[in-house]
């Protein structure tokens, strides 16, 4: 029963098994379910923080057991790195200037998230790809993506410095 629950919990009730994409799928969920917590039902963003870092915590000793009689360490049906992952761009843009967002902003700015996120986490520059190479365990699965989020809070963040000097 623990083992078929945690197995739930790494796929995200199972949407890490559906092909050919899974990481895909589980980036949108992410950006659909956060969408519906901050716009929908107006959750505050401390306690989606306190759900967030539960997940985080919790994530590394489910993709370990997940993973610990498997030749393949980071199996594509794993997707709740993709959660973190997706989440953090997305959770830092909605705390950001202290005000709260229009519904339609925040679809703008949760689909260039989801965008730059699939690119990032593909594509693998450093350190994401340090992690995923090197950590053959629940930390590198976890932790490539986590920095493929960070990587699309400096990406934004740049690209909003440079849009300021530009205009």
């Amino acid at each position: 029963m623990i083992k078929n629950l945690n197995s739930l919990f790494v796929t995200m009730f199972g949407l890490g098994k559906i092909k050919p994409i899974p990481g895909t799928y589980g980036s949108l969920a992410t950006v659909i379910i956060l969408y519906f917590f901050f716009h929908i039902l107006s959750i505050p963003s401390n306690i989606i923080l306190l759900g967030l870092l539960i997940i985080f915590v919790l994530s590394f000793f489910s993709v370990a057991l997940h993973i610990k009689d498997s030749d393949n360490k980071d199996p594509k049906e794993v997707i709740i790195d993709e959660f973190i992952g997706q989440s953090i761009p997305i959770y830092l843009y909605e705390i950001s200037h202290g005000i709260k967002k229009s519904p339609d902003e925040a679809l703008i700015f949760y689909g260039v998230c989801f965008i730059l996120f699939r690119f990032f986490d593909i594509v693998k520059p450093f350190p994401v790809n340090y992690f995923d190479k090197n950590y053959k365990n629940s930390f590198g699965v976890i932790m490539d993506d986590v920095c493929a989020g960070f990587y699309v809070v400096i990406s934004l963040i740049c690209f909003m410095v440079l849009s300021s000097y530009l205009m």
